[in-house]
């Protein structure tokens, strides 16, 4: 029994065709919903969170009081001693 009038050899040709296409989208859509982008823009920079630095954690877990004064000179000497030179 042939489907859709007798459209035959066309239709088994382009079917494949139609499916990889609605995969395709169906996949992009996903991951375009699934995936938020920080930023506005082309960038690869401002798609993705940049990570924090050391200091920059340690800065805030002393503002937001998670460690007190004496920890936070102490583990700013240390990172200052094990830190690469900058130039």
């Amino acid at each position: 029994m042939m489907y859709w009038n007798g459209g035959g050899w066309a239709w088994m040709m382009f079917m494949p065709l139609l499916w990889i296409v609605l995969i395709g989208l169906v996949v992009w859509a996903v991951i375009r919903l699934t995936h938020q982008p920080t930023g506005h823009g082309n960038g690869p920079e401002q798609r993705w969170p940049q990570r924090e630095t050391a200091e920059e954690i340690l800065d805030r877990r002393f503002a937001s009081g998670e460690i007190d004064a004496e920890a936070y000179t102490e583990a700013r000497q240390r990172l200052a001693a094990h830190s690469p030179r900058r130039q």
